[in-house]
Formats: structure tokens, sequence, C-alpha cells
């Protein structure tokens, strides 16, 4: 008799997760966008940039942009940090921009990580992580690349060395192209 009812219970406690699960989801979902997908328009988005102010998706037409999703918790996040920032500042005035966006919900480590690591790049907030999410975005930290008409050229799922030649070279040819 016992296996039956903790048959019971458990198949009632998965029951129970699947739906609470399905209640996130799409609580945390927003219908009207969609992920962004190589070629097409990347999702539009405002969100609260570092020294005030908002920042938007529109903010960048013209110029290439790394969306760049992080969190000071995360290590290989932390580590790829300098080179993105070294990236940021190699192409300044170029036609690319930078854009690392926080998902930490800590305000108190997000400002000590930026006090013991001032960095140039542009910065932003995403404490609900509702535009990491918006953006299908599912492991940290993970990297968004909009051409000039804010298409989609690149997706990058975990760190980069932003320094590497390859990876320079790629901008370099797609600034040259007009991308």
């Amino acid at each position: 008799m016992a296996t039956v009812s903790t048959r019971r219970d458990l198949a009632v406690k998965v029951a129970l997760l699947i739906a609470v699960a399905g209640f996130l989801a799409a609580f945390l979902w927003n219908a009207d966008q969609e992920p962004p997908v190589a070629g097409r328009p990347m999702p539009d988005f405002t969100l609260p940039a570092q020294g005030g102010g908002n920042v938007s998706l529109d903010d960048y037409k013209g110029k290439i942009l790394v969306l760049n999703f992080w969190a000071t918790w995360c290590g290989p996040c932390v580590d790829e940090v300098p080179s993105l920032d070294q990236f940021a500042r190699t192409f300044q005035g170029k036609g690319v921009e930078v854009l690392a966006v926080s998902v930490d919900d800590d305000d108190k480590a997000y400002n000590d990580f930026l006090k013991a690591h001032p960095v140039s790049m542009h910065l932003a907030r995403d404490r609900d992580k509702r535009t990491s999410i918006n953006y299908g975005t599912f492991k940290y930290p993970e990297t968004y690349i909009a051409g000039r008409d804010g298409r989609l050229l690149r997706k990058i799922v975990g760190p980069a060395d932003w320094m590497d030649d390859r990876v320079v070279g790629q901008f370099q040819e797609w600034i040259k192209e007009g991308k």
C-alpha cells in the first residue's frame, strides 16, 4: 500500500512542478517578442543605463552593437569583462558599440564589482531579466551582435576572447562591408 501512495504523491508533485514551470514561463515570457534570429531585426528593449537615463536598441542604429548579458556571480562573465572592455576601447569611434547588460539583482555586488573593475564600455541593468529572457538567453555570458540595421549578425553563447585576431578581423570586415 505504501508504494501506491508514494507513487501517487510523486505524480502529484511532478504535475504541480510542471504547472508551476508553465505558469512561470508564461509570466516571464513576453509573447509580443521572439528571440532574435540571424538576419532578422533584434527585439527592442529599454533598460536603465549606468549613470542614469535609459538605453534602447534604437540608440545604436547605424552602428554595430555588441549586446552582452552578464552577471557578477558568473565566473566566465567576470573573466570575459577585461577582454570585452578592451574590445570596446579598440573599436571606439569606429562604428562599433558595446553594451554590457548586467542581470544582477544585488545592487551592492554589482556596484562593488564596478568599483573594483572600472570599465569604459556602456553599461545597463536587467534586474528582472525580462530583456535577457525575451532574447532567449539561457547561459551567461551570452552576446548578440546587431548590424547597423538592427538585424542579428551573430549570437555567441558563453565567454569569448574579444581581442582574438579572428574576432577583431571579423568586426573589421563588417565595418568595411557596412554591416
